[in-house]
């Protein structure tokens, strides 16, 4: 009596082709920072147009470090928005460097958005960390073979 065990991918439609628990938590790790990202570039056009279009929309504080024109502001702001919405479409097609202009994007939010702590001060912080989000789901460990792909 000799048993047989199945080798991987003979016969048992578990072969090379199927997606690993890796692989499908990478990409999914992927769509969510893309998604992610949309959102947050989307949001950050708006508030852009807000800073551009009136100047009292936000409070401002009179004794903070970094003091900016609020149209200086809102054009940082629409710029790092308009290229996060075209970054987080790279990203839904799954490219390279649209992981790597994620990343620096979304650092770059990070900044302005500390840097616009004293006008809206709640939104920035809930910015920042959905910004941090999104870093961490472009920098989630992937293995060789799922990054070929």
């Amino acid at each position: 009596m000799t048993a047989t065990h199945p080798t991987h991918g003979a016969g048992t439609g578990t072969g090379a082709h199927a997606p690993s628990a890796k692989r499908q938590w990478a990409e999914g790790l992927t769509v969510f920072a893309a998604v992610s990202l949309m959102i947050v570039s989307v949001l950050d056009i708006l508030r852009g147009i807000m800073g551009i279009a009136q100047d009292d929309v936000f409070v401002t504080t009179q004794d903070y470090v970094f003091r900016f024109n609020l149209t200086a502001w809102g054009w940082t702001h629409l710029v790092l928005g308009a290229i996060g919405v075209l970054v987080s479409l790279g990203l839904a097609r799954g490219t390279l460097w649209a992981r790597v202009a994620g990343v620096t994007i979304a650092g770059l939010l990070v900044i302005a958005n500390f840097l616009s702590l004293p006008y809206y001060p709640v939104w920035s912080v809930v910015m920042i960390a959905f910004s941090g989000f999104v870093i961490w789901a472009l920098c989630a460990p992937r293995s060789r073979a799922d990054a070929e792909h």
